[in-house]
């Protein structure tokens, strides 16, 4: 009869299939604690809680970000916090920059090093919800025993990347728990709401990224987070990276001046259509500022009362 695995054992065995890797992203998780980080399972280490000055730095870098997401994780310890839970933000580099968690849970949470100031990367303790997120830059559920650190198997995570506006990953939102009676549907319906939430404040980055320009919403995506700025002569200023992946749209490409129209493959006409086109618009909304007062409108588009008058005559608004 086999004898039962400890955990090390498990993840040592596991990590040197080459099949599980491809198969598993935990168990490649795994692989690079061992080969990259140089990581045991069954030593005890704990996460590396940074310097006062050091961490005040990283809050500095982070405030729009805290500032941004503070309504969706008051929200989400509203939600969960009181059944076990805490919620965890940190910065591109796993350290916990904000957190929420109920005060009866404290101990424990500051315990693991779920707390304020403390580094949660791979490289530091392993496979874990925060730190695999960021590796990975993809949500991720980290059930008890998938944690690399035997420490850790205690803990069960749901996390997903926050990107900033141009599609870079900036930070990582996490729920964990102690609880030894999470579920696989419950780790599923955590998981379901923490990617909302980034997905949420995400979009909230976007929008105060471009506060000034127009947000469209790229139908092809599916997504409400596939988003374009566009400016006031139409052209592509910025891109999340989900309207980017589904518009095939790069740095370079905005940068150049991209028209909206184009970006979303929008049937194009020629030149000249396009400038009446333009023409009709802006006597349009003319018109629809003045309340259909001719007067009023050849005002505001510096035109003569007669001149406006053949325009409108040769577009036929009335």
């Amino acid at each position: 009869m086999r004898r039962e695995l400890s955990h090390s054992d498990l993840v040592y065995e596991t990590a040197a299939k080459s099949s599980a890797v491809v198969a598993s992203p935990v168990a490649a998780s795994w692989r690079r604690c061992l080969d990259v980080y140089h990581l045991a399972p069954e030593k005890a280490a704990r996460p590396q809680r940074i310097e006062d000055g050091a961490f005040r730095e990283a809050r500095e870098r982070m405030e729009r970000l805290i500032g941004s997401s503070s309504e969706e994780v008051d929200r989400l310890y509203q939600t969960v916090g009181r059944s076990g839970c805490c919620i965890i933000l940190s910065d591109a580099q796993g350290i916990v920059v904000d957190r929420r968690g109920a005060a009866g849970d404290d101990a424990d949470f500051r315990s693991l090093g779920l707390w304020q100031q403390h580094v949660w990367t791979e490289a530091c303790v392993g496979t874990n919800g925060i730190g695999t997120a960021l590796a990975d830059e993809r949500p991720v559920i980290i059930h008890r025993d998938q944690h690399f650190l035997s420490a850790n198997t205690g803990l069960s995570c749901a996390t997903a990347p926050i990107r900033d506006h141009q599609g870079r990953v900036t930070a990582a939102l996490d729920i964990s728990t102690c609880r030894n009676d999470v579920t696989d549907m419950t780790l599923s319906m955590l998981s379901q709401a923490v990617r909302e939430a980034a997905m949420r404040v995400e979009a909230n980055l976007f929008r105060q990224a471009f506060a000034g320009a127009r947000i469209v919403l790229v139908p092809q995506a599916n997504s409400l987070t596939a988003l374009l700025a566009v400016d006031q002569d139409d052209l592509v200023i910025g891109a999340t990276r989900l309207a980017r992946l589904a518009l095939k749209l790069d740095d370079q490409l905005i940068a150049q001046g991209l028209p909206a129209a184009d970006a979303l493959r929008e049937e194009r006409g020629d030149p000249i259509n396009d400038l009446d086109e333009a023409e009709r618009a802006a006597l349009r909304r003319a018109l629809s500022r003045t309340q259909g007062n001719v007067s009023k409108a050849a005002d505001i588009l510096g035109l003569s009362r007669a001149t406006l008058h053949r325009k409108l005559k040769r577009f036929n608004l009335q």
